[in-house]
């Protein structure tokens, strides 16, 4: 390792601080598929409660990101990231003693509130104290803790549910999300350098200047219903067409938001998000490849766990475990690339989605061949890898890529953007790719659903390396 990608003892226990809770948070959403059948016997949850569950939890994390992200920069990221792991401790402490389906449904939506306070406050606080390789490496090992997380949530699930029993297996599922989030708190307090606890304010903390940073109380609003609106149709799309009549509303909400924006910044204010932001190509190409991104590759492991139990009769656990491999690989990899980012710089992203274009061509392949009878769905443990190998190579990298000339000031809020493109791409990508999975079934088979969607996907991530090589052109001619 060399002396620039070296760590000081302040920033190792920052990542410690940082890194516990973001995991156990992303945890709690890569366990929960495995553990809803078990919530659906034990407490009678109907369908659309168990739907809540994962909705109300998506649709507060969504909509609070940005506004946790500035009130992070305005109030110091400390107090922010202490608020959202306290909640989401409490929440998850709640969950695992629910007693029927309303109470959890409830707690899981004051654990996604959490979830977006502390989020945004991991993003801001490795922009503050990480500079340069440091930075990239800080990045590339968040991007293995959210490999790790997605590798370990449904083999956990599994195993708990397996050891525990399905009423206590689904609860602790919750409540191991307690002793971490309570270690959080303790060392955040003990080992948090004093200057996380303060505002970031604009060069020389000039007192006039810090007269002008606010929350911005309209635009937090406006944009938190904006993204709520647009949010809903997708994932509650089982509510019927009248659900998506709120979408034009959104969209609608959206734009009265960046008019509302531009008057704030041009009356001297400090916007909740600066709109200048997106004339920095580097935030703005980022932005829209991942927001691509994760409207085609999240589908991927929803479709492939429902194909392998619904379309070839295997166990939760067995469907778990097909991703086990890629998940791995995508930690190491995301490690790795955090490490090359500066030297490589975007080309590493391109060089990742054309991995992840070939994941999805070869897995395309495995379900072609055996509609013929020939060869394994196991040898799709080869083929996500690829995926997972990818994974790691765009996620993080591309975070510090389109966070790097952004303001210290802004990185809260930016971070903030980032992630709810990403909760924005999810929903959306989600809600396509699994509708289309289920018409192609229903006229034919779950192989033609998975060749069909997997195209779909493929067109979409085309896109998003498409995004990549148009900034990669303009930076040489620039």
């Amino acid at each position: 390792m060399s002396d620039e990608q070296r760590l000081t003892q302040t920033q190792k226990r920052i990542l410690i601080i940082a890194l516990v809770p973001l995991f156990m948070s992303l945890l709690s959403v890569s366990i929960i598929n495995v553990v809803l059948p078990a919530i659906s016997t034990t407490i009678g949850a109907s369908s659309s409660e168990l739907q809540w569950v994962l909705t109300g939890y998506a649709l507060s994390f969504g909509v609070v990101l940005v506004a946790a992200g500035r009130a992070g920069d305005v109030f110091g990221r400390g107090q922010l990231f202490v608020i959202g792991v306290g909640l989401f401790g409490l929440s998850s402490l709640i969950s695992g003693l629910a007693p029927d389906p309303l109470v959890l449904n409830l707690a899981r939506v004051l654990m996604g509130l959490g979830s977006g306070l502390l989020n945004p406050q991991v993003v801001g606080l490795l922009q503050q104290y990480f500079q340069g390789p440091q930075r990239g490496r800080a990045f590339g090992l968040m991007g293995t803790v959210v490999g790790v997380s997605v590798a370990i949530g449904p083999v956990l699930g599994g195993v708990l549910i397996a050891v525990f029993g399905d009423d206590l297996g689904w609860r602790a599922a919750f409540l191991v999300n307690v002793p971490f989030a309570v270690l959080s708190l303790l060392l955040a307090r003990k080992w948090l350098p004093a200057s996380a606890w303060r505002a970031i304010v604009d060069d020389g903390d000039d007192p006039a200047v810090r007269k002008k940073h606010d929350l911005d109380p309209i635009g937090t609003i406006l944009l938190g219903l904006g993204v709520l609106l647009i949010l809903l149709p997708f994932v509650e799309s089982s509510g019927g067409w009248v659900v998506w009549l709120v979408l034009p509303l959104g969209l609608a909400t959206i734009a009265g938001w960046v008019r509302w924006e531009r008057s704030y910044s041009a009356r001297g204010r400090t916007p909740m998000v600066d709109l200048i932001l997106f004339r920095t190509r580097s935030f703005s190409s980022g932005s829209i490849i991942i927001t691509l991104y994760f409207m085609g590759v999240t589908s991927v492991w929803v479709l492939v766990a429902v194909y392998m139990q619904q379309g070839l009769g295997h166990t939760a656990l067995a469907a778990g475990m097909i991703g086990l491999p890629a998940a791995l690989l995508s930690a190491v990899s995301a490690d790795l690339s955090g490490r090359f980012v500066f030297q490589i710089g975007r080309k590493l992203v391109v060089w990742g989605i054309l991995t992840c274009l070939a994941g999805l061509v070869t897995t395309i392949g495995v379900v072609w061949l055996l509609t013929l009878g020939i060869g394994s769905e196991w040898w799709m443990l080869a083929t996500l890898s690829l995926i997972g190998i990818a994974q790691g190579m765009v996620i993080s990298p591309n975070q510090t890529l389109t966070l790097q000339e952004v303001p210290l000031r802004y990185a809260g809020s930016a971070g903030g953007v980032l992630q709810t493109g990403q909760r924005i791409g999810t929903s959306i990508g989600l809600a396509i790719m699994t509708a289309l999975a289920f018409a192609v079934v229903a006229a034919s088979d779950w192989d033609a659903a998975m060749i069909w969607s997997f195209a779909a996907i493929s067109v979409v991530v085309i896109l998003a390396g498409f995004v990549g090589l148009t900034e990669i052109r303009r930076g040489r001619s620039a």
